[in-house]
């Protein structure tokens, strides 16, 4: 696998089509494996989070989500093939669910928002078996019988696919954690990509996610919370591609 050195972290280079090829034989191997998707956020978090940098050390798969960290990896004369964004790769990994039989988990989001993706993503997948959705509350991950509930849901379930959002890094470190007691083939941390397919948040137009614009538009759906996280935290991005340039 094309794994190279970028900025703070590791990537798989890989497309797509790659991607789901990869995918495809971590179910076969069945060996609990997660997948991440870094974006700009995950690589300003990732120069402080100790844990979250264990996280990704472990990852089977990290997948480049985001235009800015292509133009880095473009200056650097690194160039990586392509943006492989949750958002693009969760309904492909149901087409492949449907296609092939796998049966899928979804856990995360706001109350109802996990099942009226599964509604939603089974209606357009003929054939798509989702066999569990939950929305935890706030703090579960805090709570042992909360957790232990979570864990028995999926277990019982027997997924081949447990998709989590739950937002970085939480998501990514649930998978950490407990991947291999829940003995799920594969899982991944979509972040926001359940609201996307419930209807929740409307997806940037095409033409703004290839220009890397689709965090103008996120601020317009949701000012309160993503004007700071793009305005004030992802700015830190600038100096660590300075940073590691010099590396």
């Amino acid at each position: 696998m094309a794994r190279m050195k970028f900025m703070n972290t590791e990537i798989d280079n890989l497309t797509m089509q790659e991607t789901l090829q990869a995918i495809n034989q971590l179910i076969q191997e069945n060996k609990s494996a997660y997948v991440v998707t870094p974006n700009v956020d995950h690589i300003v978090q990732l120069e402080t989070n100790r844990e979250l940098q264990e996280v990704y050390k472990n990852a089977a798969l990290i997948l480049t989500d985001g235009k800015p960290l292509l133009w880095i990896a473009n200056w650097y004369g690194t160039p990586i093939k392509e943006k492989i964004s949750g958002s693009d790769l969760f309904p492909l990994l149901c087409n492949m669910a449907a296609a092939k039989g796998y049966k899928m988990f979804f856990l995360g989001a706001a109350e109802g928002v996990a099942k009226r993706a599964a509604e939603n993503l089974t209606m357009k997948y003929k054939g798509l078996q989702v066999v569990g959705t939950y929305s935890p509350p706030f703090g579960f991950e805090n709570n042992k019988n909360e957790m232990d509930k979570i864990k028995n849901m999926i277990k019982a379930s027997k997924p081949d696919i447990l998709i989590v959002g739950l937002g970085c890094p939480k998501q990514e470190k649930f998978m950490y954690h407990h991947c291999k007691e829940l003995g799920v083939p594969i899982s991944f941390g979509l972040g926001a990509s359940f609201d996307f397919e419930a209807g929740n948040i409307k997806r940037a137009p095409r033409w703004m996610a290839n220009h890397g614009l689709e965090w103008l538009f996120r601020i317009t759906q949701d000012p309160k919370r993503m004007a700071k996280r793009y305005l004030v935290d992802d700015r830190k991005i600038l100096g660590l591609a300075i940073k590691y340039r010099k590396k």
